[in-house]
């Protein structure tokens, strides 16, 4: 995608915070995935060394498919994205009040279907996002086109005083649950840290475990069977850093690569959206949880590390799960590789006693049934 490199406003250009993004499509919904503009690597939204110089990251954009911002709580950047605002190029009526309302720097979105509009402020409260409007102000990627929206100003303004009561109207008085109408629901107790997003992000990414977590966040399935597994192994990671906190596991999880469409569909009877009760799921089974001691340094990091050791029975009752998917793919495969090699003897077998005088034919047979009893020697092996 082209940015129109001018029309940047130039305070965010002053932040070492820019990389390049790649859309990449899961389940038939297109990501976008943060791109380190020096390596060409995924970046990570928590990590400052995957972030680059905005004249570095412009550059290397023409060989990506975007340009974009990372938020981060040094900055005094807040991003308003609208969704699925713009019909014929015009903005719908509640969109057009929130750009006129905030009345600072707006572009088009890359899909040309939503906008973006900078503000300098703070997000009111830890919610973030309600319906087609989301607000974010750190650990964010914020992808970034230059295509200004006439008639806005092309400075990011200060708005707080704007933006606050737009936040309670859109945003905070959205229809989501509260946590503890969900606790109560779903028979769990939340004891939330008082991490915010960011540092939780952070913390999370640098733990033992912490190259898993910034896979799962970055929306990799590898090892898993399915999206829905890795979807799970994100929330149970969620669950233990946020102390059973489903709002703020929900948050996030809007905010990782897992994230799809199929996060707010309702699954089952009793109006549940799958999202919701893959968050019950994941307290249910996460007991343990992060503890942060006030006017300490964080217990994870300390000489008796009791968060380790809780967050390592999380991790172990979730290999145990997937050990026992690999155990029950295995049997399957052992009992269909018995059969095969049943099978092969028999018509070993039979081609012995009528095919004595074509030795090419019984070598053939004879290679493959030591293929197969070979295969079934290794799959034996690991169950021994």
């Amino acid at each position: 995608m082209t940015v129109d490199a001018d029309a940047i406003p130039a305070a965010l250009r002053d932040y070492p915070q820019w990389v390049c993004w790649r859309a990449k499509e899961r389940d038939g919904k297109m990501t976008k995935v943060p791109i380190d503009p020096q390596t060409g690597s995924f970046a990570s939204v928590s990590d400052p060394e995957t972030w680059s110089l905005y004249e570095v990251a412009l550059g290397a954009s023409e060989a990506e498919d975007g340009l974009g911002f990372v938020f981060t709580e040094d900055d005094p950047f807040v991003g308003v994205d609208l969704d699925d605002c713009r019909e014929d190029g015009e903005l719908t009526d509640w969109a057009e009040d929130i750009v006129e309302r905030l009345d600072s720097y707006t572009e088009v979105s890359p899909s040309g279907e939503g906008v973006h509009v900078l503000i300098e402020g703070v997000i009111p409260s830890t919610k973030s996002r309600s319906g087609s409007v989301e607000c974010y102000d750190s650990a964010r990627l914020f992808t970034m086109t230059g295509d200004h929206l006439a008639g806005t100003p092309t400075c990011i303004e200060e708005r707080q005083d704007a933006f606050a009561p737009l936040y309670e109207q859109y945003v905070y008085g959205g229809d989501e649950r509260s946590t503890e109408e969900r606790a109560q629901k779903h028979g769990t107790v939340s004891t939330p840290t008082s991490l915010s997003d960011a540092d939780l992000v952070e913390k999370a990414t640098t733990a033992k475990n912490g190259a898993k977590f910034e896979r799962l966040w970055n929306g990799s399935t590898a090892g898993y069977e399915s999206q829905s597994e890795a979807d799970m192994a994100l929330c149970c990671l969620l669950a233990f850093w946020t102390g059973n906190d489903e709002t703020q596991m929900d948050r996030l999880f809007r905010d990782s690569g897992l994230y799809r469409e199929k996060w707010d569909e309702v699954h089952y009877a009793d109006g549940s959206t799958y999202g919701e009760q893959t968050i019950a799921n994941a307290v249910q089974v996460s007991s343990e949880t992060y503890e942060q001691t006030v006017g300490d340094e964080d217990v994870a990091d300390s000489d008796s590390r009791p968060s380790v050791s809780n967050q390592e029975a999380t991790m172990l009752r979730e290999r145990v799960d997937l050990l026992r998917n690999r155990v029950d793919s295995l049997e399957r495969e052992l009992a269909r590789t018995r059969d095969e090699v049943t099978d092969l003897q028999q018509s070993q077998q039979r081609l012995t006693e009528h095919q004595e005088d074509e030795p090419e034919s019984r070598i053939q047979t004879e290679s493959v049934t030591i293929r197969q009893s070979s295969r079934l020697q290794r799959l034996l092996h690991v169950f021994r």
